[in-house]
């Protein structure tokens, strides 16, 4: 009889990991450059097809803008376009790069911006970039209030718009409702104010450091957990004056919690779980 691993065929090594639920596929092309073609990171997040996950994401040497960070990494949507940013997926590659190197800090460098990175105990903790209210940094196709954005719903009427690294719009809700959230998300997700598309969060304030929260998130797809929607919530109640504690909240959402503090009032910090599914080889 075969050994089962002498029958599979194998390819590109890549680890599968998961925060708060949200699952990401790994790979090294560091020595071997990885350049997947936009079907070929569709077939790979496509649970059907591939691993499945909701990013996938690629470990590069540093850029000039890099420098000094461990590593550059990208990452891809399931649609194959690349993103600006992901918390929870950044959190799983610093975990793995901690026990590759034998480090307990370090900064890895995601969309030109260097990312410092720390254990906490047993979590990850991730400095997300500094939080801006500006309606082009964001971006919007016209100048507004950002704390006062107009694009009505069942959600509600006026949101928060911010940008932590990728652009979130933030309605506080009475209910948290995530039915509400899937049905709604991708009609204002699709509105023409947000040229690049929005993530859109739903968030139901608790007390003055819990915040419940959900996220439907670019390209389409409501998450279980979202690190910048956790950061962007956060930054939208404390402009709004929602939530007044100084030193950090805590996000739960439906895949768990994060803790959100704030780093000279302008730099959110993102500290939760990372854990390890599976590896194995990408054949494609």
């Amino acid at each position: 009889m075969k050994n089962w691993l002498g029958i599979a065929p194998t390819g590109r090594p890549f680890v599968k990991m998961q925060g708060l639920r949200n699952h990401f596929v790994i790979v090294d092309g560091r020595t071997q450059p990885f350049k997947p073609s936009i079907s070929e990171i569709v077939s790979i997040c496509d649970i059907e097809t591939g691993p499945g996950a909701e990013q996938l994401m690629v470990i590069e040497p540093v850029s000039d803008a890099g420098e000094g960070a461990y590593a550059r990494v990208r990452i891809y949507n399931p649609d194959g376009e690349e993103a600006e940013a992901c918390g929870n997926a950044t959190r799983c590659v610093a975990k793995l790069l901690f026990e590759e190197a034998g480090l307990d800090e370090m900064g890895l460098e995601i969309n030109f911006q260097i990312l410092n990175c720390s254990k906490e105990g047993d979590n990850i903790s991730v400095e997300m970039g500094h939080i801006s209210f500006e309606w082009d940094k964001i971006p919007l196709a016209e100048n507004a209030d950002t704390l006062n954005v107009n694009v009505a719903c069942e959600l509600g009427e006026n949101a928060v718009a911010v940008n932590v690294g990728n652009p979130h719009l933030v309605y506080f809700v009475e209910k948290f409702n995530s039915e509400l959230l899937r049905a709604e998300g991708p009609k204002v997700q699709n509105n023409p104010l947000f040229p690049q598309s929005i993530n859109v969060g739903s968030a139901e304030i608790i007390d003055d450091t819990h915040i419940k929260l959900q996220v439907w998130e670019r390209p389409g797809m409501l998450t279980m957990g979202c690190g910048s929607g956790a950061c962007a919530a956060v930054a939208a109640a404390r402009a709004r004056g929602y939530v007044h504690h100084l030193d950090f909240v805590y996000v739960e959402m439906p895949g768990g919690t994060l803790k959100i503090t704030y780093k000279d009032n302008t730099l959110a910090v993102m500290s939760g779980p990372a854990e390890y599914c599976y590896s194995g080889y990408l054949t494609i």
